[in-house]
This record gives C-alpha cells, sequence and structure tokens, in this order.
C-alpha cells in the first residue's frame, strides 16, 4: 500500500486523536467530492489514516463542516460516528469560534465592525447575494471584522463569522464594505491569483472536543504562496 504524498505532522496536520483528525487544507482541494469528481480531502483522509493504520478496508472520515475549494485553512474530520453527531450539533449551533484572515486590496472603512446581511444561494451559478434588508428567501448572517494592518500592498483583515453561510465572508466584505478579496474574481476582485486561490485564510478554529470536551484551540499556518508573505510579520 502506497502512502499518500500529501501530508506531514504539524504542517498539513495539525492534530489527531481517536475521534478528530484536523487539517490545514491546501487552497484548491474540495473538502467534499462533488460533480467535478475530483477527488476531496475527504478521500485524502480516508487514505492516509487507512495507511497509517495498515487498514484492510475504508477508514471512517465524516465531514461536519466545509470551506470553499479556492479558500486554506483548519477543517475538522471526524473518525468516529460519535464524533462526527456531536460536531454536526456543534457547528449547527455556533458552538465554537472560528477566525478567518483576509487579504484586500483596500482598507476597510470603518476599520473595525460587525456586518449583517441576508444571504441567497443562486445554486445554478454558485454564487451567494446579499441584502443589507431582510429578505423571504435569504439567511441572516453576521460577522466580525477588524483591520490588522497594512501587508505589503494589500490589507489584512481579521474576520469571525457569528453564522457558517455559503460564500459568507467573501460576499459580505464585498457587498458590506466594497473590499473584494484577493483573487476572488467571482466577488469583484479585479484579477485572479496564479495559483487560482483566493486570500482567504481559516487560520484558528476554538471548540470543546465532542468527546474529551476539553477546551481546544487549533491554528493553521498561512500557506506557502508569495501573495501571504507580507502577513506573517503579524503571526503572534
Amino acid at each position: 500500500m502506497n502512502r499518500p504524498n500529501i501530508w506531514s505532522e504539524g504542517r498539513e496536520i495539525l492534530f489527531e486523536d481517536n475521534h478528530l483528525l484536523v487539517i490545514n487544507k491546501p487552497a484548491g482541494l474540495l473538502v467534499q467530492g462533488d460533480a467535478t469528481g475530483d477527488e476531496p480531502l475527504s478521500k485524502k483522509a480516508a487514505e492516509y489514516l487507512r495507511f497509517k493504520y495498515k487498514k484492510p478496508g475504508e477508514a471512517f472520515v465524516g465531514v461536519c463542516h466545509r470551506i470553499d475549494r479556492p479558500v486554506s485553512g483548519i477543517v475538522v474530520l471526524a473518525k468516529t460516528s460519535k464524533a462526527l453527531s456531536r460536531l454536526n450539533e456543534m457547528f449547527r449551533d455556533s458552538l465554537m469560534t472560528k477566525t478567518y484572515w483576509a487579504l484586500t486590496g483596500k482598507p476597510p472603512i470603518p476599520e473595525n465592525g460587525t456586518l449583517v446581511h441576508w444571504l441567497v444561494k443562486d445554486t445554478v451559478r454558485n454564487v451567494t447575494k446579499a441584502y443589507s434588508e431582510k429578505h423571504s428567501q435569504g439567511l441572516r448572517s453576521e460577522l466580525h471584522y477588524e483591520l490588522l494592518g497594512p501587508a505589503g500592498n494589500r490589507y489584512l483583515l481579521q474576520v469571525n463569522p457569528v453564522t457558517g453561510r455559503p460564500h459568507q465572508i467573501r460576499t459580505q466584505l464585498a457587498t458590506g464594505l466594497g473590499t473584494p478579496i484577493i483573487g476572488d474574481v467571482k466577488y469583484g476582485f479585479i484579477a485572479p491569483l496564479p495559483d487560482v486561490s483566493i486570500a482567504l485564510h481559516a487560520r484558528q478554529l476554538q471548540l470543546q472536543h465532542p468527546v474529551t470536551k476539553e477546551a481546544m484551540t487549533f491554528v493553521a499556518p498561512l500557506p506557502d504562496a508569495p501573495h501571504w508573505d507580507a502577513a506573517r510579520e503579524f503571526y503572534k
């Protein structure tokens, strides 16, 4: 059996125990399979576990949340059905703190605040539209943001979504602040990045372990991509 040449501990594998596998997902990789047929993170994780533990059959990997394909950063996978069930409840009820870093082409005005929109997803075009007033088909979406500072010729924002809607951060920053994320041509940025990612990174996740109840904090290093280089000085 060949070991999948994809992950190393401390870089892609942020944490693993009997119930959880926490991955720093590279941009460009699907979390869960879709119509493209491209191999997703969940399949790669199953291969990794099958090799590591010499399992004769498929390893259990449960997906309890997703981040968009062009986004990098923390994804929590469940290794047991018990963990999956409890994680699903926690993500559904927003019982964790999610922190993202985003690069924009101009600073937000004001430099920090809260955005509330009603988001409507167009599943055919795979694009989300944000409305500032209550919309009959929209889902109320809220996030907090703050400008951490200039990063080269870009601006680094820290974003804490309160809700977890499809494309929420991308569309709320673009619509609510007029600051689309670097590389995100779908939501108004002028040009794609060379690697076709967008400069949005799931940086930190704080939650209670679904089985042991221990308070846990995961932090994902930034991708090794030139557009993130100037942001590394903001590491604490």
